[in-house]
């Protein structure tokens, strides 16, 4: 430790004012380490009569505290004929400009950012404690009043005060712009590892696309030739097996597709326009209910719905939420579906809502991500990333996406556009 600092400091004590447990043990331990002489305090009142009773060398003070804060803990120091010469350093974030306006309106002398470094802060104190003597030296006191943020401050200091409080100031912006421009270079060669694992990632979804669903394709063909074409050569098991092998490969390349779905829906550009979202849902509504879902529905589409988004990302957006809503809706006795539009807020939200099977809203906490199901492949088949694919599109078009469901009462998904 410097030898200055330790003289000075031989017949007296740093004060320091510190409601956070955790900062007045760093305190407690920066003091010790530097064999200084101390006392800590909870907050500024017990702090103000600790220096009544024994002056202080120095005084450390955190600003916000209870009882009494730094600002007002600072002014009765230097408005104390008595106290007025001990310098006060302010710990602070310094998150509001207005600090320092409070720090030289209640006569601080040092502002020092959380978090610190302890050789920056024995400096401060080394130095504030050998220029101790020189503050009234050649400078007068002076009392000057400025307007900041629409409001009048007086202030009454010594050109050296202000002079040293501003320092500090500019001193700490200094760090932060270091720390700052650090943070962007590192920044940057996360960006530039990013579009390298993008780059990785299409050429991954290029293999999947390919490499996988060939083979895949070849093995459902071959299975459904087998199917097929020897009826009279197999028996009822083989024929059960040959369909569990269909059923297992289909599953599988649905999965394929969905993965790609949910890649391509975070990396593709969005070309937005005026969407007719009614004529679009009754598309994919007989889509669907002419290849997969033929059951006896009862389907409402409602007229004139119309956004302005990416209407791929839209179709995909209906082919999840309307698919989802024929699926878990196909077991009901009287199918429901319902797709159309309220208003929450002043804002047009979209909705796609059935009758179906419903979920329990406290498990439906994890449905967005991937893979996630509330339901066993038994009683419903599936992926579990078309959710997390709308999810991720809706956000991208700056909207949002939420449900509410009852088991056995269905579920309604609310989505905004923009």
């Amino acid at each position: 430790m410097d030898t200055f600092f330790q003289i000075n400091l031989e017949n007296g004590y740093i004060l320091a004012a510190e409601d956070s447990m955790v900062q007045a043990k760093k305190l407690k331990f920066f003091f010790e380490a530097n064999q200084i002489n101390y006392l800590i305090c909870k907050n500024g009142s017990e702090a103000y009569e600790a220096a009544l009773n024994e002056k202080p060398v120095l005084i450390i003070s955190d600003i916000i505290m209870p009882v009494m804060d730094g600002y007002e803990f600072c002014s009765r120091i230097k408005n104390n004929p008595d106290l007025n010469d001990i310098p006060v350093i302010l710990l602070t974030s310094l998150s509001d400009p207005l600090d320092i306006i409070k720090g030289l309106q209640a006569g601080a002398d040092n502002f020092i950012t959380k978090p610190y470094e302890e050789k920056y802060l024995i400096a401060r104190i080394s130095y504030l404690i050998a220029n101790r003597s020189f503050k009234d030296s050649g400078f007068g006191d002076m009392s000057i009043e400025i307007m900041f943020q629409n409001q009048k401050f007086k202030i009454n200091s010594d050109k050296k005060q202000i002079l040293d409080l501003l320092l500090s100031v500019y001193e700490a912006a200094i760090s932060r712009n270091s720390q700052l421009i650090e943070a962007q270079h590192q920044l940057q060669i996360l960006n530039e590892d990013l579009l390298a694992a993008n780059e990785d990632l299409e050429a991954f979804a290029h293999t999947v696309s390919h490499d996988l669903r060939s083979p895949l394709n070849g093995m459902i063909g071959f299975a459904d030739l087998l199917r097929t074409g020897y009826t009279d050569v197999l028996d009822d098991e083989a024929m059960e097996y040959i369909d569990w092998i269909i059923k297992s490969s289909q599953n599988m390349s649905q999965l394929i597709n969905d993965l790609l779905q949910f890649s391509r829906s975070g990396r593709s550009e969005i070309d937005s326009q005026e969407i007719d979202m009614s004529k679009m849902a009754r598309e994919v509504i007989i889509d669907m209910t002419r290849t997969i879902y033929q059951g006896n529905y009862n389907i409402t589409i409602q007229d004139g719905i119309t956004v302005f988004a990416d209407p791929n990302m839209m179709r995909v957006v209906l082919n999840n939420l309307l698919g989802n809503a024929l699926k878990y809706s196909q077991k009901s006795a009287s199918p429901e579906i319902t797709f159309g539009t309220t208003e929450m807020n002043d804002k047009q939200v979209l909705f796609v809502r059935d009758n179906g099977a419903g979920f329990d809203m406290d498990k439906a906490d994890m449905l967005f991500r991937p893979f996630v199901r509330l339901h066993k492949d038994s009683e419903f088949q599936g992926t579990g990333v078309g959710l997390s694919t709308v999810k991720r599109i809706i956000e991208r078009h700056g909207g949002v996406v939420w449900f509410d469901s009852t088991p056995g009462q269905g579920a309604i998904f609310y989505f905004t556009v923009n």
